[in-house]
């Protein structure tokens, strides 16, 4: 079995880039590859993103971690309130189910989806997570402190510090930047393809542990 990772940035509905992308990872069908979060809003065919993934990963080895996007789309359906997800980006998300204002109306096997994405995975020498690891812990005191689940959806503090004490090298997204991140300890891969700003509207994986950027111009 192939020791390779290949993690993939923040995709928002940005399908037909994902899809390029993937063709370009064919090279490396037996890493495993780790999808950073937020799959859906803002851009155009969150739906198709999502069928897309639960496709592939028939195909290849996949994990899915959570986004704050999915966590906001989760909260809205449990608090039956959609109003802060639709100021995020989530009405696009909507439009892509032909759903108008009705969360019910996306399909069950997509609600599963999103409720199965995991808050971070760890290998011996990374660590996965949407936004970050909070930079004044370690990663294991990381883990069991309840507040740190809202940094690993949310924070971006970890971006600004000088030194951290974490025990290996964190790949997140969430923190969109015209290129990949490199720091101490962190890799960070969210390349805004959303975003139609000069240097931004790129898709970006990582393949590790070479760190060898992967990247796909928007094309949606």
């Amino acid at each position: 079995m192939s020791n390779k990772i290949v993690a993939i940035g923040d995709i928002h509905g940005c399908l037909k880039s994902m899809k390029s992308l993937w063709d370009k990872l064919e090279p490396h069908k037996d890493a495993l590859h780790i999808f950073i979060g937020d799959y859906i809003d803002r851009g155009p065919d969150s739906k198709g993103v999502v069928d897309f993934l639960i496709e592939k990963q028939e195909e290849r080895k996949c994990i899915f971690l959570r986004g704050n996007h999915e966590q906001m789309l989760l909260k809205a359906l449990e608090d039956n309130n959609l109003n802060n997800w639709i100021i995020n980006g989530g009405q696009s998300t909507l439009d892509s189910y032909d759903a108008g204002m009705d969360i019910n109306k996306i399909p069950n096997t997509h609600i599963d989806f999103f409720k199965k994405t995991l808050l971070y995975y760890e290998t011996e020498n990374f660590f996965f997570v949407h936004a970050g690891v909070p930079p004044s812990q370690t990663i294991e005191e990381s883990k069991s402190d309840v507040d740190a689940i809202h940094f690993y959806l949310w924070g971006r503090d970890h971006l600004n510090a000088f030194e951290t004490p974490w025990e290996k090298t964190i790949i997140f997204g969430h923190t969109p930047r015209p290129y990949p991140i490199r720091k101490n300890k962190m890799i960070g891969i969210d390349t805004g393809c959303v975003y139609d700003k000069i240097g931004y509207g790129k898709l970006t994986a990582v393949l590790l542990p070479e760190t060898e950027f992967i990247q796909q111009v928007s094309i949606d």
